[in-house]
Formats: structure tokens, sequence, C-alpha cells
């Protein structure tokens, strides 16, 4: 399952947030540390085509993917030393996939901001320097610790010790790991470290209803046909936030909104988002950021009276998607039978499609494409 990490300072609404997405109303309170051990929701991914495949399937049951999200207590200056709980907050981070960094935008003389006043990119540049600050440490820990082996006289100690002191100049320099193309012994040297920065992120604008009017430069495919029609401090900051971390999406919510929503019925929601020119909360969109962060795809599988959906990596071959259904899958792998979702639909059953010849047999080296129904044969 997707684990997404909720971080950000304190007050910037993470807890709102998470109620907003998984309905599992966390403790929301104006002070910093409301959140000590991390709340955690599980949240299924909507997708219109596992209903589609059901129905075509004469499924009974429809199983979609799912995002666990982890509502982590703010970070704070000095947390990659131990400042305020730090060391136990970066060590929940560790354990996500990705990160939803949450950065306030909202005006509320209720809600303190520690920092005293608003200023997302100001923020986005505390937590970042935390997670370079936490991996630095991190890296010359392993550094102090692979030396002394140098005395081996063994080449692969040395090849080691190079790579580490690589990884350390990028991120001394202040570049995110993820924003930078590593080499693949360096990509091996990260991934031993679980280090913070190589995490996909999505930068997450908490605004206010008065903000909602800037959307459109923030998130102009929802507004395809309309110019903003306010311009102001959210917008003046997306251009600089992007500059400091390129290769995280960007989105804006606004998490007491949507929050709110919660207490409405269908309709009743749907006619007071309308009013915002939306047609969903805007919650909705981060899972989507995290699948682009993440560069995921989904497939789906047909098995007797469940049709599921599957969350994988682009370019996950057949035999790796199968152990994620199940690590039998994968050992015993014979084969996939695939048809993508897009003539599926169009053929209109899967057993037309297999009579006419269009449900392919691939083997174990083929990437599974977004929207492919995949059928594993397998012996173990």
């Amino acid at each position: 399952m997707l684990r997404v990490g909720i971080v950000g300072l304190p007050n910037a609404g993470k807890s709102t947030l998470f109620n907003a997405l998984t309905r599992a109303g966390a403790q929301v309170g104006s002070y910093p540390f409301t959140t000590v051990e991390p709340n955690v929701g599980v949240v299924e991914i909507p997708d219109s085509r596992l209903e589609a495949i059901a129905k075509l399937a004469k499924a009974e049951k429809a199983t979609p993917a799912a995002v666990e999200y982890f509502d982590i207590a703010g970070l704070v200056k000095g947390a990659w030393k131990g400042e305020g709980l730090g060391n136990k907050f970066l060590g929940h981070i560790r354990e996500c996939d990705a990160i939803a960094h949450v950065l306030r935008c909202f005006e509320n003389k209720d809600v303190i901001h520690v920092e005293g006043s608003i200023d997302p990119v100001r923020d986005l540049e505390i937590v970042n320097t935390e997670l370079l600050l936490a991996d630095l440490q991190t890296v010359d820990k392993a550094i102090q610790k692979a030396e002394p082996m140098l005395k081996t006289g063994e080449k692969k100690y040395k090849d080691e010790i190079e790579n580490l002191k690589s990884i350390k100049s990028i991120i001394a320099s202040g570049k995110m790991l993820r924003s930078v193309s590593l080499t693949e012994e360096q990509k091996e040297a990260v991934a031993r470290l679980f280090l913070l920065t190589t995490k996909p992120a999505v930068v997450v604008l908490n605004i206010d209803e008065g903000q909602i009017g800037e959307l459109p430069c923030i998130m102009p495919e929802l507004f395809a046909e309309q110019m903003p029609e306010k311009r102001g401090m959210v917008c003046r900051s997306v251009s600089r936030i992007k500059e400091l971390d390129p290769e995280s999406p960007v989105v804006a919510i606004c998490a007491d909104l949507d929050n709110g929503l919660a207490e409405l019925g269908p309709e009743d929601a749907k006619e007071y988002l309308a009013q915002f020119g939306l047609d969903r909360p805007l919650a909705d969109h981060l899972v989507e950021k995290c699948f682009k962060a993440l560069n995921l795809i989904s497939f789906f599988t047909m098995k007797g009276t469940e049709t599921r959906a599957w969350s994988i990596t682009r370019g996950t071959r057949a035999a790796k998607a199968a152990g994620k259904i199940h690590t039998d899958m994968e050992r015993g792998f014979i084969r996939a039978d695939v048809i993508n979702y897009s003539e599926l639909e169009k053929i209109g059953s899967y057993s037309d499609a297999k009579e006419h010849g269009r449900v392919r047999s691939e083997g174990k080296d083929y990437e599974i494409k977004d929207g492919d129904v995949v059928l594993i044969k397998f012996n173990v």
C-alpha cells in the first residue's frame, strides 16, 4: 500500500487535511505538537475504470487500490538534532513512500504560526533544510563507520566512501536528492541509508476560502478556459516554490473547507463546491499528485467474483507485478494474459476479447501498462 506522510511546520493544517482525506477525526488544535504519535488512515483511490471493468466481468466486488496517510507531527528548526522530538518525527517520515508537504497560506489570528507570519516559501525552506541536515548527519555517520575498513585495502570500501562523499557534497550544496540524477552506485548507497531527501514529495498549499480565486494560477488544469480572477500571496509563492523543489508537483487544498464538507449531504456538498467553480473536493487531487510524484500506474485483475486495482511503479515487469498480488505468483510465474482497459471497453467483454484473440500472452519481462487488465498464470 502507498504510504504518504503529511508533514510541515506546526499549525499548518496537517491534521485538518488528514481528517478531510480520511474522515478519521484526528485531534486538531491551535498549538504545536497536537499530534505526537502519527494518526494513520486508509483511503481508497477512486478510479472509474475499476467499476467499469467490474461490470464487464459481472463481478460482485470491486476492490480499489488504497493509500495510507500518516499525519506526522510538526517539524521545527533543529529537528535534525532532536529539537521538538525531531528524531522521532524524522523516523516516521522514513517509514513513508512519499511526503505531502503542507505549507500554510491561510491567515487566522486564533491559530498561531511558529514563525510569527505567513510565508509558505520560508516554511518550505525550513522543513527542507531540516531534511537535508538530517541526511547530512546520516551520511557523515556512514562515512565514519566505513573509514576504518580502508585498512583492509579492499577496493570496495574505497569506492563506497567515494560514493558517500559525492552524496554528501550534493546534500551540502542544498539540493534535494530527488531532483538530482544519481549513478547506479549512488542510488544503491542512498537506498541503504533511507535518506529523506530522496523521497518523492507533493507540495500542498493550504489555502482559505478567500484564496480559492487564486487556484487557476496553481492548478490551471482545473480551469482550462478561465483566466485567474485573483493574484495574491499564493500565486506569488508558486514560482519560487517550483524553483526550490522542481521535482515536486504543487497542489492547493482548502483543508478547512474539505473537512467541513463531511457534515453536508452529497447534494449540498456538490452545490457548495459549485460556488467556487469546483466539481469535487480539492483534497481528491492529492492522491493524483502523489501518483505523479511516485511515477505510479494502476493495473487490474479479475478473479472469481472480485475485480481489483493494484498500484505499481511505471516500468514494472509482469513477474514483479505478479509479486504485488502474492509472492507465490512471482516465484512460480508462467505468463500474464493481458488486455488494456481501453480495448476491453470497446469489445465489451473479456470472453469476447479472448475469443477474438485480443488477449495477449506476455512473458515475465513484459512492462505492465497503465490500465492493463491482467490474468497471471503461475505454478508453485
